[in-house]
């Protein structure tokens, strides 16, 4: 398990807490050795004062009269043990700092309390007289619910965090947007140029990832452009090539077929590279219903009888979706599952409520493909196992793959472990209204 903190935003945080925890500690000895103990010398010398003034005095030579009077103007009370007890002599805690310091001041052996709450009260006990208790107030101590150190430490300790949680958002609300940007271009879209802030080195960052991004931006374009342009270039010998079959004689009505064929196959090949190279980025999302795409393509495949098509349709959330992009998605999972797998496929949809996604699979009932292969299937120009055929350009499930990622989603291939293979996706849910439970066909 790992203690230190990985991102900058965590470390930064931990270092100002350091930094602020070593600050208080000195600010507290600092504090304690230049005011409070200080201050605390000050109030013993005081109370040492007024003890050795009080012992001076006759206390049984004094009437009730002259006792109240004392009272009145000092708030020092003389008590016997009972009546000290019943005053709150009980609930004073022993001090024995300050005894000490009290006794070495007057030379003399003197047991000290204190009690404390609204207000500070000493009691004191000469050890030469045992039944004798004083007590003295300390007036303006513990008046207050906090005290000034504490109110100090909190107005220090609070300024130094909202310092810190400034700075860091600062130094990270650039680093976020950085990182937001390059998701998008993983994705192949492109946003517009950073605003240059935060630090010099952030600074320097932003320059280069906006100077990158511009660049990734104009190669697409290029492809794009040079793409469309081999397509167009190469559909007009073709065009040729189509019309000068037709002159060819009836007798050899099989070779003009042949060409005819083979041009059809060179012109879908065609498409699917320029699929790939536009990757559907001008399309906009839009909210759909995932499982009514899904019937819409069934419906369209039902006109084949020796098509089967079982659906198993749970209640999911409606999703943010390129629906012309997703149809190409499942026309080309249904397609394969037709074409190397089985006659009959099964679709299944389902809401993984744990990972906040919708899981979507077409599963055929053939012979599967070995693993090592599955990952293959996705780079461009790259065919499955040989046993489910090789025809075709490659580029079907990478123009697939490239759909679904662009929707933050991840293909998922494997196979069935009661035979075939399931091909699906799952696409992230950023709200959870829930559909109707759709029936199964």
């Amino acid at each position: 398990m790992r203690f230190i903190p990985q991102s900058t935003f965590s470390q930064t945080v931990v270092l100002i807490g350091l930094l602020l925890l070593a600050n208080q500690i000195v600010s507290y000895f600092s504090i304690t050795h230049y005011f409070i103990t200080p201050s605390y010398n000050q109030i013993n010398t005081l109370v040492a004062n007024q003890v050795a003034t009080l012992l001076i005095t006759d206390v049984d030579s004094l009437s009730e009269k002259d006792k109240d009077e004392l009272f009145q103007k000092t708030g020092i009370r003389f008590h016997t043990e009972t009546t000290a007890m019943h005053a709150g002599l009980s609930s004073a805690t022993f001090y024995g700092f300050m005894a000490n310091s009290v006794s070495e001041q007057l030379e003399d052996e003197i047991e000290i309390r204190i009690k404390t709450g609204k207000q500070y009260i000493i009691w004191i006990k000469p050890f030469k007289d045992k039944n004798t208790w004083i007590s003295i107030p300390l007036v303006g101590i513990g008046e207050e619910e906090l005290s000034p150190l504490t109110m100090y430490f909190i107005v220090i300790g609070g300024l130094s965090v909202l310092g810190g949680w400034l700075f860091v958002r600062r130094l990270n609300r650039p680093l976020q947007a950085l990182q937001g940007a390059a998701r998008k271009v993983g994705r192949g879209q492109f946003p517009e140029p950073l605003a240059l802030e935060g630090s010099t080195e952030i600074v320097a960052v932003t320059k280069a990832f906006n100077s990158m991004s511009q660049n990734i931006k104009q190669l697409e374009s290029d492809r794009i452009l040079m793409t469309a342009g081999i397509s167009h270039d190469l559909r007009t010998p073709l065009t040729r090539i189509r019309l000068a079959s037709e002159m060819l004689p009836d007798e050899q009505a099989w070779v003009k077929d042949g060409i005819e064929h083979d041009i059809d196959d060179m012109n879908a090949i065609i498409d699917q590279f320029i699929d790939y190279a536009r990757q559907d980025q001008q399309e906009n999302l839009e909210t759909r219903n995932l499982n009514d795409l899904i019937k819409d393509l069934v419906d369209a495949h039902a006109i084949e009888d020796s098509h089967k098509i079982n659906l198993q349709l749970s209640e999911i959330p409606f999703l943010k979706l390129r629906t012309v992009g997703i149809k190409r998605v499942l026309e080309n999972l249904i397609e394969n599952a037709f074409k190397y797998g089985s006659q009959n496929i099964e679709i299944i949809t389902k809401y993984l409520e744990k990972e906040g996604k919708v899981f979507c699979a077409i599963r055929d009932f053939g012979q599967g493909i070995e693993d090592s292969q599955i990952e293959m299937l996705f780079n461009p120009f790259a065919q499955g196992d040989r046993a489910r055929g090789t025809s075709g350009s490659g580029l079907g499930l990478a123009i697939t793959k490239r759909i679904i990622e662009s929707h933050d989603g991840q293909m998922t291939f494997y196979n069935h472990k009661d035979g075939g293979l399931v091909a699906g996706f799952k696409l992230q849910v950023h709200y959870k209204p829930i559909q109707r439970k759709s029936k199964s066909i």
